[in-house]
């Protein structure tokens, strides 16, 4: 076999294999093309109760770190306000729609280390578990750039809903 031949099979090996990631990047978005949720803004009178600049990880199956989900708006890390308010937590990424989690629908939070493309220190980024309104439970991973990971999980903790009791934790 020539160079030139042997040059051409790895372009072609190439072009098929950025192909198969184009085509699983398409039938995710596909699969994931419904908005999680319809509440766009928190409502009127609602108490702020912390605001942090920070990032927006991901957002994954429950329990399932690696599987991202590419909802709209969600499909790519980036800065994010975060804003921890009673009604939910209110994230505004640069060039997307206004992402509200309202409070009823948060089911935990914790500290993690790993999320799809993101190793950090240990407990570095915040998982905040919720339901969305499909009735899906997903996972999604915060960062706080101006305070400590601890500081955003104790802000969020009390707006956790306890099923049993139909009132906040």
């Amino acid at each position: 076999m020539t160079r030139e031949g042997a040059l051409l099979i790895m372009i072609a090996i190439a072009v098929v294999l950025l192909g198969l990631m184009a085509w699983g990047w398409y039938r995710r978005t596909k699969r994931d093309a419904e908005p999680l949720t319809a509440v766009r803004d928190l409502p009127a009178g609602t108490s702020v109760i912390a605001g942090y600049d920070g990032l927006y990880v991901a957002t994954t199956r429950h329990g399932e770190p690696l599987e991202r989900i590419a909802a709209p708006g969600l499909g790519f890390r980036s800065r994010a306000d975060i804003t921890i308010a009673t009604a939910g937590i209110a994230l505004d990424i640069p060039g997307q729609q206004r992402l509200v989690i309202p409070a009823e629908r948060i089911t935990a939070v914790a500290l993690a280390t790993v999320a799809i493309d993101r190793v950090v220190e240990k407990d570095g980024l915040v998982c905040v578990s919720w339901r969305t309104d499909p009735g899906t439970t997903v996972d999604t991973y915060l960062r706080a750039r101006d305070a400590s990971s601890a500081a955003l999980v104790d802000s969020i903790r009390p707006l956790i809903h306890d099923s049993r009791t139909g009132s906040a934790a």
